[in-house]
């Protein structure tokens, strides 16, 4: 009897290794393979066609030196200190700061680290939170930046005294690994609320942390309420999915599933759970939602990453890989489209980069093939016609780019691009920690320029 399990288990190994490297030597999507994904109605958005690469950017490094590989988690474009000129907020992983990178009126950066306490810092959310006329800012601590079952995660509020000075208030710690946080009145009382993801490993949960502090007293005080038990969270994203007025949450989830969900509020903070897609591959890599109205039809839909690999060693990516839009057909369903192939594929950012009236995406990767110069780490998806997208290589250096935002930094009327490196793997021949990329001549100029929240 024990030959027999030992042999069926041996047979199960092997045949799961064996489709494996099939998928990745012939390009099969395992989705495709058992019909996986069939119950989603067929998508009326062909995948996105290749057109001629572009050069719209000249690029330039802003921040500190560095030595080592830099592993940078997550930034995002915004004028911090309110005097005109956008900055730019980092999360570093290799350094585990966040900084500040304040934009001086000779064009320069001047970065300045806000948070060195704990490690891993995934993400930030900068708001007025307290209502002082100033911006203070929440990280998210993984405390290990590769997968862990410890509770070594922690959530900071950074209260900002007006002169960007920041005060630390750990409001979560020794739980399992924080790899998002965002702000929002999720029980519509007119306050802000916090909703936090941790990715744990094994284990993890979602919660929303109700503000219940007091203006007069101290306002970063908060209660916990569970969202859901389960691991592999990457981003809790708030928004109105139903047109209610209320507050619904997006989850993204990929540890044991890979599922985006989405919890639909009450506005008194109970939620219930619904579907939204469900990749039906446990190898599919999700690596990011992004909640935006991308066919401007007065809803929000999501858009959606699966370009994971930290599961391989060294990194590859996979056929399967790409970029997806969910689109919101009302009545809690959304309808896939799958938009375009991309190895590796991590950060989705919108914005009318061409000024025609529809939404364009920037698009990155952290795991392509980075020996092969066909592999591109920064893509465009033009939107032609119809949400029909041609496919627009712009840059295979340099590699490994996890963080983009997009905006328009310098105050020209052009689009600018900021990128950061997570170069945790070889080779090592293309690094770069921050890059800011500024829109040159080729550049039209935009009207609507804004990071995908």
């Amino acid at each position: 009897m024990q030959r027999l399990v030992i042999g069926i288990v041996s047979i199960l190994i092997f045949g799961i290794a064996a489709y494996s490297v099939a998928c990745w030597m012939f390009g099969l999507d395992p989705r495709s393979i058992f019909g996986i994904g069939s119950d989603v109605e067929p998508q009326r958005v062909s995948e996105a066609t290749l057109g001629d690469p572009l050069s719209l950017f000249r690029t330039m490094p802003i921040g500190r030196k560095f030595e080592e590989p830099p592993k940078i988690s997550y930034l995002q474009i915004i004028d911090l200190n309110r005097d005109g000129l956008q900055d730019i907020v980092v999360c570093d992983c290799a350094a585990d700061t966040v900084s500040w990178l304040q934009q001086l009126p000779s064009g320069e950066f001047e970065e300045k680290i806000i948070a060195s306490e704990l490690i891993a810092p995934a993400r930030v959310a900068c708001v007025d939170f307290d209502r002082d006329n100033d911006i203070d800012v929440f990280v998210a601590y993984l405390g290990k930046l590769n997968p862990s079952n410890e509770k070594i995660g922690s959530l900071v509020g950074l209260e900002n005294d007006g002169q960007q000075n920041f005060t630390s208030h750990l409001l979560l710690s020794e739980v399992a690994r924080i790899s998002d946080v965002r702000c929002a009145d999720i029980d519509a009382d007119t306050d802000l609320d916090l909703v936090v993801c941790q990715f744990g490993y094994h284990q993890g949960e979602c919660r929303w942390l109700e503000n219940v502090g007091t203006p007069d007293g101290d306002p970063w005080q908060f209660e916990s309420h569970t969202l859901m038990e389960q691991p592999g969270g990457i981003h809790a994203i708030p928004g109105d999915f139903n047109d209610d007025q209320l507050q619904d949450i997006a989850i993204l989830l990929s540890q044991e599933i890979e599922q985006v969900r989405v919890l639909v509020g009450t506005g008194k903070g109970e939620f219930r759970d619904t579907l939204a897609y469900d990749a039906g591959d446990p190898d599919f890599g999700s690596s990011g939602i992004w909640v935006w109205d991308l066919d401007r039809d007065g809803d929000q839909d999501i858009l959606y990453s699966n370009g994971d690999a930290f599961d391989y060693s060294p990194p590859q990516p996979w056929p399967w890989h790409g970029l997806q839009w969910l689109e919101n057909q009302g009545n809690e369903q959304f309808r896939y489209h799958r938009l375009a192939d991309f190895g590796g594929a991590v950060n989705m950012q919108v914005a009318d980069f061409d000024n025609d009236g529809d939404w364009d995406i920037f698009a990155s990767s952290t795991f392509n093939d980075w020996h092969t110069p066909e592999s591109q780490s920064l893509l465009l998806l033009e939107n032609t016609d119809n949400m029909q997208f041609v496919i627009h290589p712009l840059a295979n250096t340099p590699s490994h780019i996890q963080a983009i935002a997009v905006g328009d930094v310098n105050s020209d009327g052009k689009l600018d691009l900021v990128s950061g490196g997570m170069h945790v793997s070889e080779p090592y021949d293309r690094v770069e920690r921050i890059l800011l990329w500024l829109g040159n001549d080729e550049m039209p100029s935009v009207s609507t320029a804004r990071s995908t929240p």
